[in-house]
């Protein structure tokens, strides 16, 4: 009996030792690797004419830039309309800065600084939008690429993605022209004509630059933004430090081919193809929890209830739950892996005709971390020896470098998204794309912020329907841009 209890003893102390070492490293955590962006000197707020800025952005989405999966549906002219329109808007700015025409219609303006030795920065807006899904007109509130100036918001296609941002910046930057600023820092923007396509603007505008030896202190482009009602938190500005890779996997069964009538014993291509499929899909990526989305739930924890900061700050213990909290939505799960997608077949051209072919495509977003070589290995090992063929499609972009959250230019973005935004400020994952993975070779860091703020039941109106930027982020978007460059360039 004695030594059963010297046993519970010693348990109870393990226990009290346990609980002392989780509640010690609760109560005492601080997010690591995120640099204290408090001591910044931000420059002050601006005066917005929010009314005029609202009927420039109102013309800016009635030009119908709009990039097609084929170039010939495009109208050229329209992104021809689009710089005289930015040129006639904006003089002040266009005084101050010289233009630049790379690729086709890819705009580079320069504002000189006057200490050559600063790097300078590299702020992005695309000119393109996605076109509006045919025969859904009907459902927006006002007519796509009208413009409407409504309900407090400006309506259209591109309000928001990405001519809200491309606006807003000119409207930041036409004020502190006419306003005689003078920047020490040089301040490069990027208006890419393809974002949403080809990116080979972005790209064209990477090799000038390249080409001239320029390195940049940092890269702002679109990504991701300021978010209320998230299980993260009340209201959250999420800077975006990486963006994952993009690459599809061309999957094919080779047939005999045939009349239907007559199926071989294995099924035919199709059937093949589908064991394919379902195995490479059954052997996905796991959740885990490191890299940029590790880091948004540590820069959270210390404004974040009890249980969710002793979770966070005791990740060795209870990782399992925080993935499993996170990774209970598709959203959340898509940033804690490497995801895998089955998006398109193709088979027989007819109902009756064996393939002699069999085609899906599975789209991959590659977390950091990964590669597309890991991704290949472990599809090739997925369908053993199943006789398929496995390649990739056109596109494959491998994830991006991890971006500083300690530097000098991640404190000066923090402090005034933070300050703008009225929000708490962390660095956080971009599962989907931007034009800003081109210029990695000509910066420091890139980092991908929208000064808007979006419930996250309104984040599906970008690239769907009813997109409208409100008149409160159209003001919010300005003084963020015009604070900013003055910010980091003053």
């Amino acid at each position: 009996m004695r030594a059963l209890g010297r046993i519970a003893l010693g348990l109870v102390l393990i226990l009290g030792v346990l609980v002392a070492v989780i509640l010690v490293r609760t109560v005492t955590f601080k997010p690591p690797g995120v640099a204290d962006a408090s001591a910044v000197k931000i420059a002050p707020a601006v005066t917005v004419d929010l009314t005029a800025a609202a009927q420039r952005l109102s013309q800016a989405v009635q030009i119908q830039t709009v990039s097609h999966q084929d170039r010939a549906d495009d109208q050229p002219a329209e992104w021809i309309r689009l710089h005289d329109f930015l040129a006639t808007a904006y003089p002040a700015a266009h005084a101050a800065m010289t233009r630049e025409i790379v690729a086709t219609n890819t705009l580079v303006y320069t504002w000189k600084g006057s200490d050559p030795s600063l790097a300078p920065v590299i702020l992005m807006a695309h000119q393109d939008v996605v076109p509006v899904t045919a025969g859904t007109e009907g459902q927006w509130k006002h007519p796509p690429f009208s413009g409407a100036v409504a309900e407090g918001a400006v309506w259209g296609r591109g309000s928001i993605d990405d001519k809200g941002s491309l606006i807003t910046l000119f409207e930041g930057l036409e004020g502190l022209a006419e306003r005689g600023f003078k920047p020490r820092r040089t301040v490069i923007i990027v208006s890419g004509e393809d974002e949403e396509t080809r990116g080979t603007g972005a790209r064209a505008a990477a090799a000038l630059l390249q080409s001239r030896g320029v390195k940049a202190q940092f890269v702002l482009d679109e990504g991701l933004a300021v978010v209320t009602g998230s299980p993260l938190g009340a209201k959250l500005a999420l800077i975006g430090v990486a963006e994952k890779g993009y690459a599809t996997l061309v999957v094919t069964a080779r047939a005999a081919g045939g009349h239907s009538s007559a199926p071989p014993a294995d099924g035919g291509g199709v059937v093949v193809l589908s064991r394919a499929v379902a195995a490479i899909a059954d052997h996905g990526f796991p959740m885990e929890f490191r890299g940029p989305t590790a880091a948004t739930l540590r820069s959270i924890a210390p404004r974040a209830p009890f249980l969710t900061r002793m979770a966070v700050a005791n990740a060795w213990l209870f990782k399992p739950l925080l993935i499993g909290q996170l990774g209970a939505s598709p959203s959340g799960a898509a940033l804690l892996h490497t995801t895998i997608a089955p998006t398109m077949l193709r088979g027989s051209p007819k109902e009756n005709v064996l393939p002699q072919d069999a085609t899906a495509w599975i789209n991959y977003r590659i977390a950091p971390g990964d590669s597309s070589a890991g991704v290949m290995a472990k599809a090739r090992a997925a369908v053993g020896n199943l006789p398929v063929t496995l390649a990739w499609g056109e596109t494959r972009v491998e994830p991006s470098a991890v971006s500083s959250t300690t530097s000098d230019g991640w404190k000066v973005l923090a402090a005034v998204a933070g300050q703008t935004t009225d929000a708490p400020v962390a660095p956080s994952l971009v599962t989907a794309g931007t034009d800003s993975r081109y210029l990695q070779p000509v910066a420091s860091d890139v980092y991908r912020f929208q000064p808007m703020t979006f419930r996250v039941s309104e984040t599906g109106m970008i690239h769907g329907t009813n997109e409208h930027l409100t008149l409160k982020n159209l003001e919010q978007s300005i003084q963020f841009y015009a604070r900013l460059v003055a910010t980091a360039a003053g």
